[in-house]
């Protein structure tokens, strides 16, 4: 008796499953927008951003996680700050390996591997006047400020590099810099 209680069961849910199934129309679909979401063009303005315009700005005051502001200017007295008083945070711990491979990848091309500023494009006259490090007067300061903000025809950098992989490409100019004399 149990056994035909249990096929009849079984029987009904699944009649009463096939029972709704309609082939002109999908069936009922949680979170309808996840399978036809509304299109919106990339960087167009919308009735649903806040007075039409692109997309939403952060908050005022408000820097991404980790994120250590940089607050000396892009000018030559900040130049001058950064040379005179600027020095690696205690929090950075510096991987000689890591410095060199990114100098080589972001540096080494007008530089020179050497730090002797013949790199490719300085031997081809690309660019013209890459500095030698050994002519310079640099600090770990002067270096971080201009890998951030760039210099002459030299571009900035801050945007490949973080904060931390500047001051490892800093601390391996210094070490090309003493090889160099």
């Amino acid at each position: 008796m149990r056994n035909i209680l249990n096929i009849i069961a079984v029987a009904g849910l699944s009649v009463l499953a096939t029972s709704c199934f309609d082939k002109s129309k999908p069936n009922y679909q949680f979170f309808p927008n996840m399978y036809e979401p509304v299109p919106y063009e990339t960087y167009s303005e919308h009735a649903v951003f806040p007075g039409g315009k692109e997309g939403l700005i952060p908050a005022k005051g408000t820097i991404k996680r980790g994120f250590m502001p940089y607050e000396i200017p892009n000018t030559p007295e900040g130049y001058a700050i950064a040379k005179a008083s600027l020095n690696k945070p205690s929090i950075i711990v510096i991987n000689e390996e890591k410095g060199k491979e990114l100098f080589n990848v972001y540096c080494a091309i007008c530089h020179g591997e050497a730090g002797d500023g013949k790199g490719n494009l300085a031997k081809r006259e690309k660019f013209a006047g890459v500095p030698n490090y050994k002519d310079r007067e640099i600090t770990e300061g002067s270096i971080f400020h201009v890998i951030t903000y760039g210099i002459n025809s030299m571009g900035s950098h801050a945007n490949q590099l973080s904060q931390e992989e500047r001051w490892q490409v800093a601390d391996y100019v210094l070490k090309l810099k003493a090889q160099l004399k």
